[in-house]
């Protein structure tokens, strides 16, 4: 199955006022190694009409008030991350597409598909610049579309992405302001000695910085129906008398599926990690607007052994215990003067750690640019450690979609063998 794109040059769009100069400091968390990426997404939607010109305009309005995304990433004399307020604008491109989204199944089945371009490829070097957002609408033959995002995670985190692009949306409908005023407030968010040692503080030695990996990872998605869901949760509620989140269910599962997949010793100690949101935990908590990265670790260590032998209930308990340790980690993280080199929760860990995000409450499916919500949002590849997204499922009715790019293709077989096996357990069980 192909499908051919014929791109625009593309364009620097500006706010449509001006707006402030300067530079701006970021927090401690937007300048860690482990954020300086830029994560892609697709959205996908049914019609629209003059697509771009309408999300152009509305670009230009959102960067009034989101002026700093307008700027650049630069470093002070001291090294240190920072966003100068040039004004330059966020990276635009349209494009058409000869076939349909019906034709290509409005890309449900990424695997036997290639969606780079429908993704904006970088401003020619003659531009000279680096935008911190970049975005590409791409017209089908059937009237639908797809907005193709890229954006610098360095300055912006999901619940940030959505709220931008959410702004951009009320723009395109008609809106004069943004239900959201965004607010800065970097400085909002304290530094830990440890963690300005790390980043390098010329009045400290600096922290070796932890290798990245490059795992060639390859992409496998499951689908869980609400029944499939509800047996999980009823499983755990029966164990302990309490009740759990999807989200709990869905990475118990995943994390063990995985883990017999690899076939490792029994002692191996494996890790899995999922970030919080820690906008609320801070006192005084950030202010509603806040769009920059506020997220903490919460993790889970325990053997290859112990986890396989586990219920799926008993591993959702081990979940729900980091995350209630999780604010009062945080909480110490920041106030802590202690350095100590063992004890990097940011850092980039090896293959036996699998990092969990969870997509379903940040709003992703619904920015609306004026004909309505997305029909399907997906997550590009090319992640370089161990990864999955959870997230809403198109094709199933009040299901949950995981999206996962978590083994290398040595182990893929098996994975997928295992999660075939986990869903049908489940189904057997209804």
């Amino acid at each position: 199955m192909t499908y051919t794109v014929t791109r625009s040059s593309g364009v620097m769009v500006q706010p449509c006022e001006s707006t402030p100069s300067g530079t701006l400091n970021l927090s401690v968390i937007d300048k860690l190694p482990m954020l300086q990426v830029n994560p892609r997404t697709l959205h996908v939607f049914r019609h629209g009409h003059e697509v771009g010109k309408v999300v152009r305009e509305a670009l230009s309005k959102a960067l009034v008030p989101y002026y700093p995304l307008a700027g650049r990433l630069i470093e002070s004399s001291e090294g240190e991350l920072q966003i100068a307020c040039t004004g330059d604008g966020v990276w635009f491109v349209e494009a058409s597409s000869d076939c349909t989204l019906d034709f290509v199944n409005y890309f449900d089945n990424v695997p036997l598909l290639s969606t780079d371009d429908l993704y904006p490829p970088s401003p020619p070097k003659s531009y000279d610049v680096n935008p911190l957002i970049q975005l590409q609408i791409t017209s089908f033959a059937c009237k639908g579309f797809t907005v193709g995002l890229v954006d610098s995670h360095t300055v912006i985190d999901g619940l940030g992405s959505v709220q931008f692009h959410t702004a951009v949306g009320e723009f395109a409908r008609g809106f004069l302001h943004p239900t959201i005023a965004p607010v800065w407030h970097r400085d909002r968010i304290p530094a830990p000695a440890k963690l300005t040692r790390a980043l390098g503080d010329p009045k400290l030695l600096p922290l070796p910085q932890p290798s990245t990996p490059s795992y060639q990872l390859e992409y496998a998605c499951t689908d869980f129906s609400l029944s499939q869901i509800n047996k999980l949760k009823n499983e755990y509620l029966e164990l302990t008398g309490k009740h759990c989140s999807t989200f709990d269910v869905v990475a118990a599962t995943l994390w063990r599926q995985r883990t017999r997949a690899l076939d490792l010793e029994k002692h191996t100690v494996v890790i899995l990690a999922f970030a919080i949101n820690a906008r609320q935990i801070l006192n005084p908590p950030l202010p509603t607007g806040f769009y920059g990265n506020c997220i903490f670790p919460a993790s889970v260590s325990i053997s290859s052994g112990c986890l396989l032998k586990a219920s799926n209930a008993e591993v959702v308990k081990l979940i729900k215990d980091a995350k209630d340790r999780a604010p009062t980690e945080f909480t110490k993280w920041i106030k802590s003067n202690e350095v100590d080199d063992s004890d990097d929760v940011f850092a980039i860990s090896l293959y036996h750690t699998l990092y969990l995000s969870d997509w379903r409450h940040l709003g992703i499916d619904q920015i609306d640019y004026g004909w309505g919500h997305s029909v399907n949002v997906i997550a590009a590849g090319g992640s370089i450690v161990p990864a999955g997204l959870v997230g809403v499922s198109p094709t199933v009715n009040n299901g949950t979609r995981l999206m996962t790019w978590c083994v290398t293709k040595e182990h893929l077989s098996s994975f997928l063998y295992h999660a075939d096996n986990i869903t049908s357990d489940i189904i057997s069980k209804l």
